[in-house]
Parts: C-alpha cells; structure tokens; sequence
C-alpha cells in the first residue's frame, strides 16, 4: 500500500496546496558515494520545527495528510438551489489479493427508514491504492473551490 505521493503527485499538490500542508518532503542533498548532488526518493518526515526550502525541496504528502484534507462533507449552490455533498471511502475486494478503493461525494436522499440513494454523486473511480484515490479528489476539490 502506497503510503505517501509519488514524485508527480507531489509536484502537482505543491502547485495547487500550501506547502504547511505537507507532512514529508523529498530532498536533494551530497551523495558521500559519488560526491555529488543526488536526489533522494525516499521523503523524509518532518515536523512543524523544519523549514522546507521550496527551490531545493519538494514537498510530499502522506496519507494521512490528504485524509485531513478531505472535508467530510461541503455546499455547493447553483441555480436550482444548494445542494449538500457527503464523503463515501469504499473498498472493494476486487480478487482474493487486490482491494479497489473510491472516494465519492454524494448528494443523499435520505429516507425515513434510515436508508438512502444517490441524487448526484462525484468519486476517484477505482482505484488500487486508496492513496491514489485521495490524491485524485485532493485534486478535484480544490480545482473546483471546495477546499
């Protein structure tokens, strides 16, 4: 399981986050080995005392970072009026060794019995990490105003 974004992943959140959301960043330091500058693939954790240097750092997000993003539930408004949007984390057992995750929003039409359907709803589709799929709303939200 994918516990933090991948390089491309965390470029992208840099350009549309504020950095202080970040949680790791990946660095680029001396290689004792070969006497040069090499960048390290693995983030390193850091906590609210580092200073994350934005021309020589990237910074990353773990899991748990986008899950903190993700708000559990969000207003939009149109012409047709308001309309609330509920967050849905869903795994699926796709075969006996791979899970499938979606992260959805919906608009519920709730019933007295405690039941509910979909009016409207916005998801990741399937996706093999759950990381992936908090990325890929991450994204959507705040391309679209919602956080």
């Amino acid at each position: 399981m994918k516990s933090y974004t991948d390089l491309e992943q965390s470029k992208k959140l840099a350009e549309i986050l504020p950095i202080e959301s970040a949680d790791m960043y990946y660095c680029y330091g001396m290689n004792i080995y070969t006497k040069g500058w090499s960048f390290d693939d693995t983030p390193t954790i850091i906590d609210n005392s580092n200073q994350i240097d934005v021309h020589a750092d990237i910074p990353c997000w773990s899991l748990a970072a986008l899950m903190k993003l993700l708000p559990s539930e969000f207003t939009t408004e149109n012409k047709f009026g308001k309309y609330k949007y509920e967050i849905k984390i869903r795994k699926y057992k796709f075969t006996d060794n791979v899970d499938i995750y979606q992260i959805a929003y919906g608009n519920y039409k709730w019933y007295e019995d405690g039941s509910h359907s979909w009016k409207d709803m916005i998801n990741t589709g399937e996706k093999e990490e759950l990381l992936d799929a908090a990325f890929d709303m991450v994204c959507w939200l705040k391309e679209n105003g919602n956080i």
